[in-house]
């Protein structure tokens, strides 16, 4: 690990601790020596971290300390360009140019040293599948979703059996060539799931479901579980 990685999982290592850390864990960790990590405690607080303790009692990192933004690893860049990646092929089409403009961002803001790693694409996600199309506007459900908008939905299941939904949405997963819409039915009283590219018609009503998002992935999570 370079030196600087190592100044930076530091502070992450201390930012994720509830007690003070010893320099002998820090070092068994990061597979250095104790006196190395005493010279990487000393030069961070050179550079203003806020690191409080000493040898042989303990390390923390005061409350309030902000990390500059993107102080990314190239592992962590890469896990990113993947995903972007991924998304560009797969995503919906404003998923899509939203992954575009990323990239631009990043090349705008990562060190010089990271460059490399935008320009040369290392790790792809390649697929060979055709995405199924659908005529929704996912931007519009995503923003159903965190105002926790309930919408009506004309919908053709496998059967080719029509329905007419009123159902609360808490997630879209994404799939290779399939989107589903995770939701909450009020016809059946139980979650339920909709293939975005069966979805003929949707509404968006004025009406809003009083649970949260997250409180509703939470409990279609616990049935999942139950179920598998």
């Amino acid at each position: 690990m370079r030196p600087t990685h190592r100044l930076f999982n530091i502070i992450q290592a201390l930012r994720s601790a509830k007690q003070p850390v010893l320099a002998k864990q820090l070092a068994e960790q990061f597979e250095v020596s104790v006196r190395t990590i005493y010279r990487d405690i000393a030069e961070l607080q050179n550079q203003h971290v806020p690191i409080a303790g000493e040898p042989g009692i303990g390390y923390v990192l005061k409350s309030g300390f902000e990390l500059p933004p993107l102080m990314l690893t190239p592992d962590e860049l890469d896990a990113i360009l993947l995903g972007v990646n991924w998304v560009s092929k797969r995503g919906d089409s404003s998923l899509n140019k939203a992954s575009l403009s990323l990239i631009q961002k990043l090349q705008k803001v990562v060190p010089e040293n990271l460059q490399t790693n935008i320009l040369n694409e290392q790790n792809v996600a390649p697929s060979y599948n055709e995405v199924l199309q659908d005529q929704l506007d996912m931007s519009k459900l995503r923003d159903a979703i965190r105002n926790r908008q309930k919408i009506r939905i004309d919908y053709l299941n496998a059967k080719n059996e029509k329905s007419q939904r009123t159902i609360w949405p808490f997630m879209i997963a994404y799939f290779d060539i399939s989107r589903i819409i995770c939701a909450w039915c009020e016809l059946k009283s139980d979650f339920r799931h909709f293939r975005s590219d069966r979805v003929n018609h949707i509404n968006y009503l004025n009406e809003h479901y009083d649970i949260s998002a997250e409180e509703l992935k939470t409990e279609w999570q616990k049935q999942q579980q139950s179920c598998s």
